[in-house]
């Protein structure tokens, strides 16, 4: 028996109480690179970091002169090179791509007159805030309730605050384990291990593979990572004769269903086209679906959740995840999280899925922009999902605000937990 609700008696009011409950239901946040105030410098947050972000790198270079060299602006002082791109980019050109209105968003949503165009008083304003200040104001603003943080034992300044410190202490954030150079910079990664005492070798040897299930096994418990994660590049190919294949099904797999965490792939990513560029000359690639295809029929017990990065393969894997229940899509990755791709996305993954996909995650690298990322992104799922209930409405299915307010939540954060099969946080 259905429970008599009151239904909502005209299209223009559910696009209303949809598009306003998408804009402040709490959210979420997945997939990030931020990390809690506990990481001290790890944590980046204002305006400077906010200009010098690499997809503003990479945008201001296309403005540049011949006698504008990659080796001047990495020369300069971060300051400096804060001051470069906004001349380039809010001075001389008008901020209309995404990465640079999604500046001025949070100028605007941090109170900051907009219209002054003045970078110093912008400064003076952040710079009489601490870093928890900041972090609370940020999440305030952004509405976002929960962080997942992506945690790189091998990075030696991150180690420290985990082995030495408290590590991470607010019940905000989560942790996610990085295992990218297992997988991708093997001979690297060994190093690393040594390092840290465990006895592993370039060749695939049993000690190797029990040294690498053990580093693992420590790491999720000491962070109690939500999953493990790796970005993977676009010829990313499984099941294969090599060292990928190894890792993935005698070492991180069989420490996941161990600890009972998915694995997140997230594929499609070409390094460093342009090496001059450092972190902002990484591009997109075409990847082969299969791969992930293969992953979830030969471990149908063990969940992955995935993101892929060219719009090429966006379709593909949506119909992947109709046949299997262990596959969770999420987010709009990286080059894809700009609004006509996110539009596109939410679209046809809400035709194909209904509400059971993670329709997006911020990506941020800077703290504060969880509030233009977010913002922008909310805005989207909430008019795709009011079309939505606008076709239904008019064949004569009326729903309730409780249900919107359902779908909403699913798909902003029970989706997340329910797939890792834990409580939602408070």
């Amino acid at each position: 028996m259905i429970k008599e609700q009151q239904t909502i008696d005209s299209v223009t009011t559910v696009k209303e109480i949809v598009e306003q409950l998408a804009m402040t239901i709490p959210v979420t946040d997945m997939h990030t690179h931020l990390f809690s105030a506990d990481f001290g410098d790890l944590l980046l947050w204002g305006i400077d970091e906010l200009l010098i972000y690499h997809y503003l790198i990479s945008e201001s270079f296309r403005w540049s002169s011949d006698e504008e060299t990659y080796e001047a602006f990495w020369a300069m002082s971060k300051r400096e090179q804060a001051d470069w791109i906004w001349n380039k980019l809010f001075i001389e050109h008008s901020p209309v791509s995404e990465a640079a209105n999604g500046f001025i968003t949070i100028l605007h949503r941090l109170g900051l007159d907009v219209s002054s165009r003045n970078l110093n008083e912008y400064r003076e304003v952040l710079a009489n805030r601490t870093t928890a200040q900041q972090v609370d104001e940020v999440l305030r603003i952004s509405n976002v309730k929960h962080v997942v943080m992506t945690n790189d034992p091998f990075d030696a300044v991150e180690r420290e605050v985990w082995l030495n410190r408290e590590g991470n202490t607010d019940s905000r954030f989560s942790a996610a384990l990085r295992v990218d150079s297992l997988l991708n910079d093997w001979p690297n990664a060994v190093e690393h291990l040594r390092s840290l005492g465990y006895e592993a070798s370039v060749e695939w040897t049993e000690q190797t593979k029990e040294e690498v299930r053990r580093f693992l096994s420590e790491w999720i418990v000491r962070i109690d990572a939500l999953y493990l994660a790796v970005s993977m590049p676009g010829d990313f190919v499984y099941p294969a004769e090599d060292h990928r294949t190894r890792m993935i099904d005698e070492a991180m797999v069989p420490v996941c269903q161990k600890h009972g965490i998915p694995f997140a792939l997230m594929i499609g990513v070409r390094r460093r086209v342009n090496p001059e560029l450092r972190l902002a000359g990484d591009m997109s690639m075409d990847s082969d679906v299969s791969a992930v295809e293969a992953l979830c029929r030969t471990y149908p017990t063990q969940k992955f959740l995935i993101t892929m990065l060219a719009r090429s393969n966006q379709h593909e894997l949506t119909v992947l995840a109709r046949k299997f229940r262990n596959l969770m899509v999420f987010g709009c990755w990286w080059f894809l999280h700009i609004e006509s791709m996110v539009e596109e996305m939410t679209k046809f993954r809400l035709e194909l899925l209904g509400t059971s996909v993670i329709p997006q995650h911020s990506d941020c690298r800077v703290f504060e922009q969880l509030i233009y990322k977010w913002e922008h992104s909310r805005r989207i799922i909430g008019q795709v999902l009011a079309s939505k209930y606008e076709r239904l409405y008019n064949s004569g299915w009326k729903v309730t605000e409780d249900e919107i307010k359902r779908d909403l939540d699913d798909l902003f954060n029970r989706n997340f937990w329910r797939f890792l099969g834990k409580e939602q946080p408070e």
